[in-house]
């Protein structure tokens, strides 16, 4: 079936088939083409928007990140001076710990002289007065005493009138 006028029917028939079908699908078509088109948009819009946010996310980040090491470089400072304050300040404590207990034991060796001069002398008297009975009772006998006796009563009842 080759007839040379069928070649040019099925082109016709062809070019009426695609008019009814733009016809006919023109309106549904372009609305699901702008439809699609608008969903783009949007979609461009959204991816826009996020990567702008991004961006702005990322500059705080990084200057967070900046001023990191700032932070850490301060941070460490100050726990250095902490650390040289507290060193100053317990030495310091320390020295006046040592000061008050030089003090204390210094007290106490003053003390323990006073007590031991004072049980000195008390020796030193019981003694004196224990060598002087010694010395008085080889050199004094019974009737020098008694004589003793008798002047220091008669001297005591001359004292009372």
């Amino acid at each position: 079936m080759n007839y040379p006028g069928l070649e040019l029917w099925k082109f016709i028939n062809l070019g009426i088939f695609l008019g009814v079908g733009i016809y006919i699908l023109r309106r549904p078509l372009r609305e699901a083409l702008v439809s699609r088109r608008e969903g783009i948009r949007q979609e461009i819009i959204k991816a826009q928007k996020a990567k702008e946010d991004g961006q702005a996310q990322l500059s705080e980040a990084e200057a967070l990140l900046a001023r990191l090491d700032a932070d850490l470089a301060d941070v460490r400072e100050r726990a250095k001076q902490e650390a040289d304050l507290d060193r100053q300040r317990q030495a310091a404590a320390t020295e006046r710990e040592l000061e008050k207990l030089r003090q204390q034991a210094q007290r106490e060796v003053e003390i323990a002289e006073k007590i031991a001069k004072q049980e000195l002398k008390a020796f030193l008297a019981n003694r004196s007065v224990q060598l002087a009975k010694e010395s008085l009772d080889q050199k004094i006998g019974q009737q020098e005493d008694a004589q003793l006796v008798a002047s220091g009563i008669g001297e005591l009842r001359r004292n009372r009138i």
